[in-house]
């Protein structure tokens, strides 16, 4: 899947930015599913010891998990256990997560038609946040989902399942708030590889059922948590 299989992940923050710089420039078709959702899809999330959620360093344990839905279900899960290559920093989140979550994905037996990243795509300092370039290495269409954005500014939607408002860098819609749930904060969902923004909201409303979270990352993020405790209970 992608024709960047066989090179490395960067290492540093200078190797990533050019990186970076070169997928935002990158030509691409623009991906919709067949119908209202698509057949298949998976989600992706990586954590770390509870005391290191949204911060940490180099060599932190870490737990990569990827769930493949076809037809709205659950059908497969996939954990690694690793470490964090880098230490967190805004905008360069590949360095830290990126290795760990292909790994996770390639193991799923089935290449799903999109996949839901924990990560920003267009809204990014150089329009390239990790949901896109973990897209362009997997050859699979992506949209992030992020709890607020990195850049991008907009005002919140009304209270209603399926509002949404425009976030925008500049002039630049480069994604939406969602309310996926009537009475809790909506999310911030990105255009990423081979999306834009009004495919990436119509795609998570398809995909988000009961919960706030849409399905694919709402399990993903479960999996990698639950085997994040196994692995604390164990030590």
């Amino acid at each position: 899947m992608g024709d960047q299989a066989a090179e490395p992940w960067p290492e540093t923050p200078d190797e990533l930015v050019r990186i970076q710089e070169r997928l935002a420039a990158a030509p691409f078709d623009l991906w919709r599913p067949a119908g209202d959702a698509p057949r298949t899809a998976a989600g992706c999330f990586v954590c770390f010891p509870r005391d290191r959620e949204g911060s940490g360093a180099a060599g932190d344990p870490a737990w990569a998990a990827a769930v493949l839905l076809v037809h709205g279900r659950g059908t497969a899960t996939e954990i690694v256990h690793g470490r964090a290559a880098a230490a967190y920093e805004p905008g360069l989140l590949a360095l830290r997560e990126g290795p760990l979550l292909e790994a996770a994905v390639r193991r799923l037996p089935v290449q799903p038609e999109v996949l839901i990243v924990n990560a920003t795509g267009r809204d990014h300092p150089r329009r390239a946040g990790l949901a896109l370039h973990l897209g362009v290495r997997l050859s699979v269409p992506t949209i992030g989902v992020t709890r607020r954005p990195l850049l991008a500014v907009g005002e919140p939607p009304p209270d209603a399942r399926g509002a949404t408002s425009p976030l925008r860098i500049g002039d630049e819609v480069v994604g939406y708030w969602l309310r996926t749930k009537r009475g809790k904060r909506p999310l911030a969902v990105h255009a990423a590889w081979r999306t834009d923004p009004e495919t990436a909201v119509a795609v998570l409303i398809a995909l988000t059922r009961r919960w706030r979270t849409p399905e694919p990352l709402r399990l993903a993020r479960r999996a990698a948590r639950l085997a994040r405790d196994r692995g604390a209970a164990a030590v």
